[in-house]
């Protein structure tokens, strides 16, 4: 039983139409022919009752006439004769009690027509029955006389009649009605498949507007145009669609040149290790210096690849982790130092302000993170500053405020505005590298542990920079 539903389904499958339009013109011809079957059956069924209860009505009329010929004012009742009673006495019975006084000379006594027309007389009341068969007929019974309460009537008249007309009549409208249900249905099947193709011929426009758009990355609009308000909104929603698959191209190509950007001074920094090691003969401990810049280095790009392609990743608001930020800052600024070679002039410092200064500022973030939102901040300020660079740390209630400051020409004002845009550099030819990446690179990920970065215009001299991010 199993096997064979499932080969029907699968029958059921193959059999349904393919395209949208086949489905629709379907359910439009499947409801079109429920809607026809009911009309149709109430239809016929109406004119059959019509068909006969105008028969009925003919029958009584000529057995009204008839009675009328019947004398029942003497026993036993007799029959009058009138001018043209030929007419009336066609398939005409009358009967005094159960004595024949009229009977059609074409229906034999023991006939099946008048063995019913005496069982119709015999009730003594009006009734009709019919006979079916090769010749079917109706017939009616009207009782004549008996005007006493109680009394039997004195006679019965029973007229018949020959349905083959009405039933000719009834299959002729039955045929006319399924002829104009195949009509209408056909009419139905047709007009739906072209109202719905030309309801659809947009989409299909569409369809190829896509097609030729993501060959040549167009930046055409589905909204653009004339249509109807489903497929406006249909338009609008695809537009947006293009606008996120746009925008997350374009984090791709950022998060690409981040990468690169990121990578190519730590890469930078074993090149030119092993390009002096290389250089002559070194001692074991400018060896084991090298192996250990180099090693520095690798760590730190590991470290870049991990944090940027975690933020790629964007499984979470809030980057997960704590940090001592204290030890992890000099940490970092330790690093940056070393690979700068800065003049000894210059001096940089991590201390701990505020109410909260005694204690060790923990940071709600990891120490991977931290270090990649402060170090572009401090890569700056360890390039751009005179003598001294300052990192300090406050902790309020629930934030950690880290203030990378520097005593340095500062930011122009004309350039403020354009600071976290990436690949916007103030001085192109400073001599100082980069592809204007840091800054936007250190809000974004800022911002991804739920913190920002911004820049203090306020501070003079130099530069001013404050991250704000969750406490541990």
């Amino acid at each position: 039983m199993s096997a064979t539903r499932s080969r029907l389904a699968a029958m059921a499958t193959r059999c349904r139409p393919r395209t949208l339009r086949g489905r629709l013109s379907l359910v439009a011809l499947t409801t079109a022919a429920l809607v026809m079957a009911v009309l149709t059956v109430v239809f016929n069924a109406a004119v059959q009752r019509h068909l006969a209860q105008q028969a009925d009505d003919e029958l009584r009329a000529r057995a009204a006439a008839v009675a009328a010929t019947v004398d029942t004012r003497h026993h036993p009742a007799r029959v009058l004769e009138t001018p043209d009673d030929a007419l009336l006495d066609t398939n005409v019975w009358i009967y005094a009690g159960s004595r024949v006084l009229e009977h059609p000379a074409s229906a034999p006594a023991d006939g099946t027509l008048t063995r019913t027309a005496a069982r119709l007389a015999a009730h003594g009341v009006p009734r009709c029955a019919a006979l079916d068969g090769a010749a079917p007929a109706r017939l009616c019974a009207e009782p004549v006389g008996g005007t006493r309460a109680g009394a039997p009537p004195a006679a019965a008249v029973v007229t018949a009649m020959d349905l083959g007309p009405y039933r000719a009549s009834a299959d002729t409208l039955l045929i006319a009605s399924l002829a104009l249900d195949g009509t209408v249905l056909a009419g139905t099947y047709l007009l739906t498949r072209l109202v719905v193709g030309r309801a659809l011929r947009p989409v299909g426009a569409m369809t190829d507007q896509a097609t030729r758009w993501s060959v040549v990355a167009s930046r055409q609009r589905f909204s653009a145009g004339d249509r109807p308000a489903e497929l406006a909104r249909l338009g609008a929603s695809l537009d947006a669609l293009l606008d996120r698959i746009r925008a997350l191209l374009r984090h791709e190509q950022q998060l690409t040149r981040e990468l690169s950007h990121e990578l190519r001074n730590p890469l930078a920094r074993i090149t030119a290790e092993l390009d002096w090691w290389q250089a002559r003969p070194r001692t074991t401990a400018e060896t084991c210096a090298t192996h250990s810049c180099i090693a520095d280095a690798a760590d730190s790009m590991r470290s870049i690849c991990d944090t940027l392609l975690d933020d790629a990743r964007a499984t979470a608001r809030t980057a997960p982790g704590t940090a001592d930020a204290l030890s992890v800052l000099r940490r970092l600024t330790d690093r940056l130092t070393d690979r700068l070679s800065l003049p000894g002039q210059t001096s940089v410092d991590v201390t701990a302000t505020g109410p909260h200064a005694p204690h060790a500022p923990v940071v709600g973030v990891s120490a991977a993170l931290l270090e990649r939102i402060v170090g572009p901040l401090a890569d700056n300020a360890l390039r751009h500053a005179r003598t001294h660079i300052g990192i300090r740390v406050s902790q309020d209630a629930d934030r950690i405020r880290v203030a990378v400051v520097d005593d340095g020409p500062g930011v122009p004002a004309a350039f403020v505005p354009y600071l976290f845009q990436p690949g916007r550099r103030a001085e192109p030819e400073d001599g100082h590298g980069g592809a204007g990446l840091g800054l936007p690179l250190a809000r974004r990920l800022a911002r991804s542990a739920g913190g920002e970065v911004t820049y203090d215009a306020a501070h003079s001299p130099g530069a001013a920079f404050v991250v704000t991010l969750p406490s541990g």
